[in-house]
């Protein structure tokens, strides 16, 4: 019924991203005695996204709004286009220097930085951070900080977790010297990643739940109250430091409130009763705010995709031609259109977006194809050949529960793939569970999730946050809400290719070991990917300079409100 609508919606984007893509990267103005600064920028969305650990925290909807608050030694700099990608010093005064072929990286913190609470920033307080990743089962902790040494006793026994030989530091020279067992290629991108920000060496060895750490950053949160919002407001003790790393930012206070429906945020943000929604918009609303609110709308790509990944240990997609027909029977088209259109998301058969590996469009599942003979694009979906591995799967007829976010776009994707799974053989359900809880949910293999409805955004930009954090071995962690492999993959071939790519130099051997990687993950098929995507903001009419990158989105401390 909506189908020559939502293209019309979908049309109206694609104009809108392809004007705003071609915009030049904005050289960013600063904050002290601009007549822009001061104000309140007012944030909505349906939930909470979960625990305001930082270290914990795995939700963009969260990370975008911590990165105005913490700082790690190095991170991304907040500026657009190609330089946002490009690792910078935050709390280290300059870039590591690298020794003994990238297996010594040391640090030296910068002097006269005070957490919100007024403690001064100490060596103790790195070391003690990157202690509490494993203490807390950091959900990156195996596969982003796993190499340091010391680590694989922290794996194994986080409560007596103490990195010895791994996190050396000097209080007189402010330096932090980091050892890893082996070379690590991407070890800066992994400290500058989120979860590796300094806490101050106080916190506790939990999740913090509700409760909000100090903070180094520009702002610090003032109060928090579960399933009804938080405020932000200026960090009395911030100095910036470094306007790439940490701007000062124009707003005196941010506040962040949830409850209203996706259909009412939108409304609220149009009348500018909001300044930004968090999360994707209704599709009944696309050709509205495309055609109606061009100025206030603004569409970027994303290194991000849609996937489902399957539980490979347990019935029915524990036999690889299960999730293979899953793969086969999946209509990509029909996924980009209930997303949003062509302007804003494309068919993906393999778990690496677009712009990171060689071969951009590939499938292996579409008609005519298969791992050994890939296609040059997705064409449409094999429902014969689909039915048929569910025969020879012996998995015909088997309970499936499909897990989704409880969100109206999400909903609809659900709704179809349930009745896809039904089609191929299987008496499928569909259970919608809240955003802030979903992600938890489904990483948690006491729960015996089968299959999943899921978004992954990129950490850093590398094919390695697709198919080494998703399928990594030491990324499983049965009973743990903080287990990102939700597949439940552990296979020798991939950790392999993996450890050869940590040791690498060269960029094109590595893009090499990667596009390998790739290939293993798609003839194993832990997941069925579905459409990479693009993503539409949209603002109040009084919000001003309006900033976004690929990492952090749009950046809290970069707009103005008026």
């Amino acid at each position: 019924m909506k189908a020559p609508w939502l293209a019309s919606g979908a049309a109206l984007l694609l104009v809108l991203g392809g004007a705003l893509h071609g915009l030049p990267a904005r050289g960013a103005d600063g904050t002290q005695g601009s007549p822009h600064r001061g104000g309140t920028l007012r944030l909505t969305s349906v939930s909470a996204a979960g625990t305001l650990d930082p270290q914990i925290n795995y939700s963009s909807q969260y990370m975008q709004l911590m990165g105005v608050m913490y700082d790690g030694l190095l991170t991304y700099p907040k500026l657009e286009g190609p330089a946002g990608a490009q690792v910078v010093p935050d709390l280290a005064q300059a870039m590591p220097e690298r020794l003994d072929d990238g297996r010594t990286w040391v640090f030296t913190l910068r002097d006269g930085i005070r957490f919100s609470d007024g403690s001064p920033l100490t060596v103790e307080d790195v070391a003690a951070s990157l202690r509490r990743l494993f203490r807390v089962g950091s959900p990156t902790a195996g596969s982003f900080y796993g190499g340091i040494v010391g680590a694989d006793e922290c794996l194994r026994d986080s409560a007596r977790c103490t990195l010895a030989g791994g996190v050396e530091t000097d209080g007189a020279t402010r330096r932090v010297t980091i050892h890893l067992t082996a070379p690590d290629s991407e070890f800066p991108q992994k400290i500058a990643f989120g979860h590796a920000v300094i806490l101050p060496a106080s916190m506790p060895a939990h999740d913090l739940g509700e409760v909000a750490a100090p903070a180094t950053g520009p702002y610090h949160i003032v109060s928090s109250v579960p399933d009804r919002g938080m405020r932000l407001e200026r960090n009395p003790y911030f100095h910036e430091w470094s306007e790439a790393a940490q701007p000062d930012g124009y707003v005196d206070a941010i506040q962040y409130d949830y409850g209203l429906s996706e259909e009412d945020a939108v409304t609220a943000v149009e009348r500018g009763q909001y300044d930004w929604m968090a999360g994707l918009k209704p599709l009944d609303r696309l050709g509205e705010i495309g055609a109606r609110y061009t100025a206030q709308v603004h569409v970027y790509p994303l290194y991000g995709l849609m996937y489902m990944p399957m539980n490979v240990n347990i019935p029915p997609f524990n036999d690889i031609r299960a999730r293979q027909a899953v793969n086969y029977a999946l209509d990509r088209r029909a996924m980009t259109i209930l997303y949003g259109g062509s302007g804003i998301a494309a068919p993906l058969c393999r778990m690496v977006p677009p712009g990171l590996l060689p071969g951009d469009g590939q499938c292996a599942w579409t008609m005519g194809a298969d791992p050994d003979h890939s296609a040059p694009r997705w064409v449409r979906p094999d429902m014969a050949r689909a039915r048929q591995l569910v025969r020879e799967s012996g998995t015909a007829g088997q309970d499936v529960t499909l897990i989704v976010p409880a969100t109206a776009t999400d909903t609809s994707m659900g709704t179809y793939l349930r009745d896809m799974l039904q089609d191929i053989g299987y008496h499928a359900r569909l259970h919608p569970l809240s955003a802030a809880m979903e992600l938890a949910y489904a990483q948690n293999s006491a729960n015996h999730v089968q299959i999943s409805l899921m978004g992954w955004y990129a950490d850093y930009v590398s094919p390695s946050n697709f198919v080494d954090t998703l399928f990594d071995c030491d990324n499983f962690h049965p009973g743990s809400d903080s287990s990102i492999n939700m597949s439940g993959l552990c296979d020798s071939v991939v950790q392999t290719l993996v450890a050869r790519i940590r040791h690498e130099h060269d960029p094109q051997v590595m893009q090499d070991l990667w596009r390998q990687v790739d290939d293993r993950i798609t003839r194993l098929a832990p997941a069925a990917p579905m459409i990479s995507i693009s993503y539409v903001d949209l603002v109040s009419p009084r919000l001003g300079h309006y900033f976004s990158t690929r990492l952090y989105h749009m950046t809290f401390s970069r707009v103005w409100v008026k």
